[in-house]
């Protein structure tokens, strides 16, 4: 098996972004939650008041956010709720985790200094989703 890195400086790959997707059972609070919670900016919404199937949230820090929408059997993408982790890069980790824990996110690990140089820590979302939060920007 080869393997092959990518050596290019970043300013070759531009702006990059990433989007998880993720289900819940229940959209609407979910979108409510995260907004709430963590401060993303909801960008679309479509659907009707109970089955949301595509919302997009942005996040306000940088490129990128999160997709999701409501928990749909049968369907192509369907996945299972409060089964994902999603790590997300903030310069305000101490800001972020107050205004989580004011929101009712269940801590899992609170604020900490890594060995690496992140501050950050994690919470679960009402569905069971886990939401880390650091500085750590990746190598």
């Amino acid at each position: 098996m080869t393997h092959t890195t990518d050596t290019s400086p970043r300013t070759a790959i531009g702006n990059p972004s990433v989007w998880p997707c993720l289900a819940y059972r229940d959209a609407p609070a979910a979108i409510t939650f995260l907004v709430e919670a963590f401060g993303f900016i909801e960008r679309a919404r479509y659907g009707d008041a109970g089955l949301i199937q595509h919302a997009q949230l942005a996040w306000p820090n940088g490129p990128g956010g999160v997709m999701l929408g409501s928990v749909r059997e049968n369907h192509e993408f369907s996945q299972s709720a409060g089964t994902n982790v999603v790590y997300v890069v903030t310069e305000e980790p101490d800001v972020l985790f107050a205004r989580a824990t004011a929101a009712g996110a269940e801590v899992v690990r609170g604020l900490t200094d890594e060995d690496y140089g992140s501050r950050g820590f994690t919470v679960r979302d009402p569905e069971g989703n886990l939401w880390s939060f650091g500085t750590y920007r990746g190598e």
